[in-house]
């Protein structure tokens, strides 16, 4: 795939530390790293869309440089695909015990979403890692940390990347725009930030479907791509509920059902991030966050859209008698 029709996640990337987003403090340490030619076992643990990939791969290109060369200095898997024992057991240790080119310090074996391997598979590979540490340090990548071994965790240094904030979206964010020649406006930018929730990935995805549509991209343009609705219109539900007017929330429902095309459950979790914010009482708030996470269980459970959120208005009607 040529670089003009990559997808524009890929297409960028970061390529160095430098470039990455500082996740307090975490590139400083990686970067004294890549100066010491020496590193442990690495664990990056955090959210989707963070920048731990793009750590990895980064720190290879800065230890490397020209010397980069896949299957002889290092090696990248995804072990989601690849998360058995046997894998472990073959092409993981057949690459580690392998001696690396007289010119490199060591080799590297990138393991992607960890977190996916079984435990029998990570039993194998904590005695990899022990005996090969010589040949090969090993970085590996996961969603949630607790999901690796102890005995694993034990032997790496754990890297908490956190969700981006949201002046580091923006940045990434125009400056994708402004090489693709788009033009954002002020309330498409801060909608793209809205509904990325911490992800840059998810941010910049979004960002290629708006540019599909239009050269300029407004809010209205990123929430009917991302499937999600303004704050406003979602809290208008909700006080409508709370005043008693069950026959307006389920007009208003129906509208944005209609126009937006959202599932029960994302209806759901639109309420919620909204919830703590109404000028209400804690005690409704509670009952409130009852609520939703009941009709959120019965919809998991494949009960009726529209009977379900309708029940749950009416519930919400009960308790219209906040001031």
């Amino acid at each position: 795939m040529s670089i003009k029709n990559r997808p524009w996640v890929e297409k960028y990337r970061p390529r160095t530390l430098d470039q990455v987003s500082n996740q307090k403090g975490i590139m400083e340490r990686l970067k004294q790293f890549v100066k010491d030619k020496s590193m442990p076992h690495l664990i990056f643990a955090g959210p989707a869309g963070t920048g731990k990939t793009t750590s990895a791969l980064a720190m290879v290109r800065e230890i490397y440089r020209k010397k980069m060369a896949i299957n002889i200095t290092y090696l990248e898997l995804n072990a989601s695909d690849a998360r058995g024992i046997n894998v472990i057991r073959t092409y993981i240790k057949d690459f580690a015990k392998t001696k690396p080119p007289l010119d490199i310090p060591f080799k590297i074996l990138i393991l992607d979403e960890a977190d996916n391997m079984t435990s029998s598979a990570q039993q194998a590979l904590r005695r990899t890692m022990e005996k090969y540490t010589r040949n090969c340090r090993m970085i590996l990548i996961c969603n949630y940390s607790n999901k690796i071994i102890p005995p694993i965790q034990s032997r790496c240094v754990v890297f908490r990347f956190s969700s981006l904030n949201q002046e580091d979206i923006k940045e990434r964010v125009k400056y994708v725009a402004s090489k693709e020649n788009l033009s954002l406006t002020p309330d498409g930018l801060s909608s793209l930030v809205q509904v990325s929730h911490g992800d840059c990935r998810r941010a910049i995805n979004y960002l290629q479907s708006c540019g599909t549509i239009s050269k300029e991209i407004d809010q209205e343009t990123v929430f009917r791509v991302a499937g999600e609705v303004p704050s406003n219109k979602t809290t208008d539900i909700l006080k409508a509920a709370l005043q008693g007017q069950l026959q307006l929330s389920i007009k208003l429902l129906d509208d944005i059902v209609n126009e937006y095309g959202l599932s029960g459950i994302n209806i759901i979790k639109n309420i919620y991030r909204e919830l703590y914010d109404l000028e209400i009482s804690e005690d409704k708030k509670i009952e409130l966050s009852k609520l939703l996470a009941e009709f959120e269980y019965r919809l998991s459970q494949g009960a009726t859209e529209e009977i379900q959120l309708k029940a749950l208005l009416a519930k919400i009607v009960l308790l219209h008698d906040v001031k």
